[in-house]
């Protein structure tokens, strides 16, 4: 079991300057235990000889080979666009320059 208290929730919240209500923090006790001892469960048979894993099973290249294809014409790529200038894009700066 963890040794998480609710006196323990409130000083941690007073150092990160986070203020609480007594039943958040008393949501937070709980909720705190929980994945202390779900972590201890998961360090219990981790041991130098399971190698360690962000994935249960193995991931194969989730990209496919890159092949020319058939693109949109200029003049359908650009129809729906709300604004361009026959051959491009046209959108508003975004870093204030040009407002």
């Amino acid at each position: 079991m963890s040794e998480i208290t609710p006196e323990a929730v409130a000083h941690l919240a007073s150092l990160a300057r986070i203020a609480l209500t007594e039943a958040e923090i008393e949501q937070l006790t709980g909720e705190l235990s929980a994945i202390v001892d779900s972590v201890a469960k998961v360090q219990e048979v981790a041991t130098p000889e399971v190698p360690a894993t962000s994935h249960p099973i193995p991931l194969a290249g989730g990209l496919r080979a890159d092949e020319p294809g058939v693109t949109l014409p200029t003049e359908q790529a650009l129809a729906g666009a709300p604004d361009h200038d026959g051959s491009r894009f046209r959108v508003t700066a975004i870093l204030g320059e040009e407002q």
